[in-house]
């Protein structure tokens, strides 16, 4: 599977408009989660995979290589993965959907905090 980029054909458009393709990007599996735990700092590959749930390698290093093609994620002098500025901006923008999922969450019957049902 090809990272998707603006102007290229992507899942949902075949002109590749640049919300689609990030949209693409960021709908594969686990590529939300590696950006989520990125947040506070950097993780080795490693540390990362236990973070997502113990994700194969295999699929880990494949969404890395697509986020580093895609300038959100990089890997530093030390080997762990970091997000890039342009990483850290795409986050910020994500922020808010954490709080509207928490309100979600609130409106559901039967929703616990922490994610735990009764």
């Amino acid at each position: 599977m090809t990272t998707p980029k603006p102007g290229k054909p992507v899942r949902g458009s075949q002109t590749g408009r640049p919300i689609m393709a990030l949209l693409d990007l960021l709908g594969r599996r686990w590529t939300l989660r590696i950006l989520w735990e990125l947040r506070e700092g950097s993780l080795g590959f490693r540390a990362l995979q236990v973070c997502c749930d113990a994700m194969s390698p295999s699929v880990l290093s494949q969404r890395l290589m697509e986020l580093e093609e895609a300038d959100i994620v990089q890997q530093n002098e030390e080997g762990t993965y970091t997000l890039t500025q342009e990483g850290f901006d795409l986050l910020q923008l994500l922020t808010p959907l954490n709080g509207w999922a928490h309100r979600w969450a609130e409106r559901e019957e039967g929703y616990c905090h922490e994610g735990e049902r009764p």
